[in-house]
């Protein structure tokens, strides 16, 4: 019997002689018994391993409690996150509206405002428009009779010159005679030993003047009611050079001390706040000026000579 047929046989009578001879089943189990453990050992392992499943299926469900809280806890917490959010965005929206409303409200108001502006704009700019050309006409109104007047009285200011220049013919012609006869040094002479009075020297330089340089010369006698030049009401007297148009307004005296220059400049302030009308050249015509004289004439732009020859033309 080769060893297959012995295996054979083994597998087929085994199990009924186990059954039947106690003592070879005790053999069979001690046979095998070195490489299978014994029930009680393997109860006593199965046990073990069911203890320690039941410590880690414990453990486990111990932290998947603990997670389920934790998750619990966040799903909560994450809730009320999210209810907080939803308000946030609620209330947010709700400002929004309210403010979009707000600036809706305050667009429409600052477009009222904007056209109303804009027509209170036009009318005003209508009303300047209409002004100005009502301004403009007026205004070319009053220059037409201004240019109007000013020719009448132009043609009336001649006629005026013509008549004056005829009474001061004569009158040139008698001093002219009289200068004739006196020297040009008759201011100092008269200064000096009083031969002349101070009238006589400021008729004479006058005429001389007039005969050498063919100017008008006008004596000015006018009252000053205020007291601007002197200080109290009295009479004012200049001597008015009128040549070519330019106003020359001269002092012809015999000696010029300090104060006769700030006086003469005082009178011609007068003259020219009095008739409107700007001097453009201020002469002091005497043989005695004063060094102190001078200097004031020099300080208000006063043109000085000693002599009526010395003016420049």
């Amino acid at each position: 019997m080769n060893t297959e047929s012995l295996k054979e046989n083994i597998r087929r009578e085994l199990p009924a002689l186990l059954r039947e001879d106690a003592s070879l089943r005790t053999f069979i189990l001690e046979l095998v018994s070195q490489d299978f453990p014994r029930r009680e050992e393997t109860n006593d392992r199965f046990y073990q391993m069911l203890g320690e499943l039941r410590r880690d299926r414990e453990e486990q469900t111990r932290k998947w409690e603990d997670n389920n809280r934790k998750w619990e806890d966040n799903n909560r917490k994450w809730e009320d996150n999210n209810r907080q959010v939803q308000q946030d965005r609620e209330e947010q929206t709700r400002k929004w509206e309210e403010n979009n409303r707000q600036s809706q409200q305050d667009r429409e108001e600052q477009t009222r405002k904007w056209e109303e502006n804009n027509r209170q704009s036009q009318q005003d700019r209508e009303e300047q428009t209409r002004k100005w050309e009502e301004n403009n006409r007026q205004s070319q109104q009053d220059r037409e009779e201004q240019t109007r007047k000013w020719e009448e009285s132009k043609v009336e200011q001649n006629q005026k010159w013509e008549e004056t220049n005829q009474r001061f013919d004569a009158l040139h012609q008698e001093i002219m005679a009289q200068a004739s006869k006196v020297d040009r040094s008759i201011g100092a002479l008269g200064s000096r030993w009083g031969i002349q009075s101070e009238k006589a020297f400021r008729d004479a330089l006058a005429a001389i003047l007039e005969k050498s340089f063919g100017v008008q010369v006008i004596n000015v006698n006018e009252y000053d009611d205020v007291g601007e030049v002197f200080g109290r009401p009295d009479q004012v007297e200049l001597d008015v050079i009128i040549k070519n148009g330019l106003l020359i307004i001269c002092e012809l005296k015999s000696s010029f001390g300090k104060a006769d220059m700030y006086i003469f400049e005082r009178k011609v302030r007068f003259y020219e706040k009095r008739h409107q009308q700007q001097a453009n050249r201020l002469i002091a015509i005497s043989p005695m000026i004063d060094a102190r004289a001078r200097r004031v004439g020099d300080q208000l732009g006063i043109e000085m000579y000693g002599d009526s020859l010395d003016v420049p033309q």
